[in-house]
């Protein structure tokens, strides 16, 4: 009888929401995903207490429930999980700023980055089309002057060829005169008689003048050999010139090297790794200067050598130097006999007369000068006592690019006897200055 009870008015149904969102997600998901759903809520409840988490025990730095709170947790820092979540929220939103500015940061750098590549691109572009025009430009001047001395040479050899033919007609025609006038001789000293024969004697007798010997005047055939001599001077000039600029093209690229510095070598093992052989440039050697072991010595000399005259040659003080520009790191050692030694390192464009291209007497070249006794050290005309061991070899070490030049005693130890530290404009030669006669000065073998 209850069951059929009518109701009057009907009651309002009220929808259980939460159990609808429920089911229809079950119904989306599928019965698959329950197991996850029943995994997360799980990690919510307490294993202990079998009750939600709500609490966060910053002590341990782990969620617990409340029965956690008075139980192992009690009297340690706790606090809602909302306050946590608020805390710990705020330290995120701190990280994110200084993850978001950091990208911003990394993209501008990558922006930079970009825009370098892109203008060594259009600079190195640039580079390769001016200097495949200024070199087409260089060719074809040498295309011109190599004309020029071909037109030259056989404008000479025409010249050359036409005063010889001249003579030569000239000769051919004396030759025919003089065998004429044999031949009428040899008729005339047949002629039986004696009057006929005296009468045509005297203009027969006569013979004109002849070619003077001299005018011909064979010249060597060293005439054209000058010529190809000039022009070999020629190309060694250009080949220094393309070494010693060459040098600086490598020089300025070497500046987008971003590695640190290496440590300067302590023991000469380590000088040793950077060791460079260096022969002398006899076109630079003072006449006094007599070179010998394959330009690797110098003596000094009463007599005066036999050089040719050279614009790099030095006459102003007994000194030479190097055929290899020195860039980098290098290390060299000298060993020296006799009175006084000075072992330098010099641009090329140093003065070559004078008192002036005296090593260390300009800013040009930086010297150690060595006595028997004692070192000084010359740097623009102003000397630096050196206190350390005498030592007759000396020790060179050379970093272009960091500015450094130290001078060593060299013996069992390695000795500093004086550190430059500078910026190098230029590369630079090895050099040495000779002061009395039978002074030697020797660049060692070190390989």
């Amino acid at each position: 009888m209850g069951c059929r009870h009518t109701f009057t008015p009907r009651p309002v149904l009220v929808k259980n929401t939460m159990l609808a969102a429920s089911v229809e997600q079950l119904k989306k998901t599928g019965l698959q995903a329950a197991p996850a759903a029943s995994e997360k809520l799980q990690e919510n409840i307490c294993s202990r207490h079998d009750e939600v988490m709500k609490m966060f025990c910053r002590t341990d730095q782990q969620s617990i429930c409340s029965l956690c709170s008075v139980d192992e947790h009690k009297g340690h820092d706790t606090v809602s999980a909302a306050a946590e979540r608020t805390e710990r929220q705020r330290e995120l939103e701190v990280s994110r700023q200084n993850i978001q500015q950091r990208i911003q940061d990394r993209e501008k750098d990558m922006k930079l980055l970009q825009q370098e590549v892109e203008a060594v691109s259009r600079s190195a572009d640039k580079a390769v089309e001016d200097s495949e025009k200024i070199f087409t430009e260089m060719i074809r001047l040498l295309q011109k002057r190599s004309s020029d001395v071909k037109q030259q040479i056989r404008s000479q050899q025409e010249t050359e060829v036409s005063r010889v033919k001249e003579l030569q007609e000239k000769l051919e025609q004396e030759i025919t005169e003089l065998k004429r006038k044999d031949a009428e001789l040899k008729q005339l000293s047949h002629t039986e008689d004696h009057t006929q024969f005296l009468h045509n004697y005297p203009s027969l007798s006569q013979l004109s003048a002849s070619t003077d010997s001299s005018s011909i005047n064979i010249r060597p055939l060293r005439y054209f050999e000058d010529v190809t001599a000039a022009v070999s001077e020629l190309r060694d000039q250009l080949q220094d010139i393309l070494r010693e600029n060459w040098t600086n093209i490598s020089l300025t690229g070497t500046e987008v090297d971003v590695l640190p510095p290496e440590p300067e070598p302590k023991t000469r093992d380590e000088f040793l790794k950077y060791s460079r052989e260096i022969t002398l440039d006899p076109n630079t050697a003072h006449t006094q200067l007599l070179l010998s072991d394959r330009n690797r010595k110098a003596e000094r000399t009463s007599q005066h050598q036999l050089y040719s005259s050279h614009p790099d040659r030095f006459s102003g003080w007994c000194q030479v130097l190097s055929r290899e520009s020195l860039t980098g790191r290098c290390y060299w050692e000298v060993e020296w006999r006799g009175g006084g030694v000075g072992v330098a390192v010099a641009y090329k464009n140093i003065n070559r007369a004078g008192y002036e291209c005296g090593f260390g007497r300009n800013e040009k070249s930086w010297a150690l000068d060595c006595d028997t006794n004692s070192c000084e050290f010359w740097f623009n005309k102003i000397s630096t006592r050196v206190s350390g061991p005498g030592s007759s070899r000396v020790g060179v070490y050379l970093d272009h690019r960091a500015g450094i030049l130290s001078f060593y005693s060299v013996s069992e130890t390695m000795t500093l006897l004086h550190r430059v530290q500078t910026t190098f404009t230029q590369p630079l030669y090895a050099g040495v200055w000779l002061c009395f006669i039978e002074d030697t000065a020797e660049f060692c073998k070190l390989k």
